[in-house]
């Protein structure tokens, strides 16, 4: 049976891995209704744990402090559960497919021609499906990871939908769901994934190579 989170430390969850967010923007990354995230945000302020900034890039943050409790929380919460050693299971069977997906995503921003790799206008539709088959075929290998996350700890359970729904729209003609940062595109959602994992397990991402 899958483990719950507290309501609070997936709050806390989630603003360590978007780093700055939206009441909105991470209610719909967690699943959950914004009525719910936007009071645990504000006692989060008010207890000092996180703060609210604004400017070009406007949103809730976690403080230092918050930072540290987080860590504390996220481990504690893997032991009780006692899933460790599947997550780190699933986490080895995910870097198994990370440096094909950066692959995939190159091939989707760049191509060659002439011998010159240059942007991809995207104006050859050939190109672009064989491209987006081949991030189908990787899909079809992650959503198993997904699953069995999400049966260990049901604060994963959004990632295989999340991809899904990234593929689906990518296959519907919309370009920016296939690798545009600051969207909900799928190498946004899987570089999420994977900062989860890494967060899970307290592996720092500089040890294994970046994003």
């Amino acid at each position: 049976m899958t483990t719950p989170s507290d309501p609070l430390l997936l709050v806390m969850h989630g603003l360590r891995l978007q780093h700055v967010a939206t009441a909105a923007g991470l209610a719909e990354a967690l699943g959950v209704a914004e009525a719910e995230v936007k009071p645990m945000l504000d006692q989060l302020v008010s207890e000092d744990r996180a703060t609210y900034r604004t400017g070009r890039i406007s949103g809730f943050m976690l403080n230092p402090a918050g930072r540290a409790e987080h860590l504390a929380r996220i481990a504690a919460e893997v032991d009780a559960a006692g899933v460790r050693t599947g997550v780190q299971a699933a986490y080895q069977r995910f870097l198994g497919l990370n440096t094909d997906l950066l692959t995939i995503c190159t091939q989707w921003q760049l191509r060659e021609i002439n011998g010159q790799s240059v942007p991809n206008d995207h104006a050859d539709g050939a190109y672009d499906a064989t491209v987006i088959a081949r991030l189908a075929d990787l899909d079809g290998l992650a959503q198993p990871i997904a699953a069995d996350l999400a049966a260990l700890l049901a604060r994963f359970a959004p990632y295989g939908p999340r991809l899904a729904f990234a593929l689906a729209g990518v296959h519907a003609g919309e370009v920016d769901l296939f690798t545009r940062p600051m969207v909900p595109s799928y190498h946004t959602v899987w570089f999420e994934w994977h900062e989860d994992l890494l967060v899970t397990l307290g592996i720092e991402r500089g040890s294994e190579g970046a994003d």
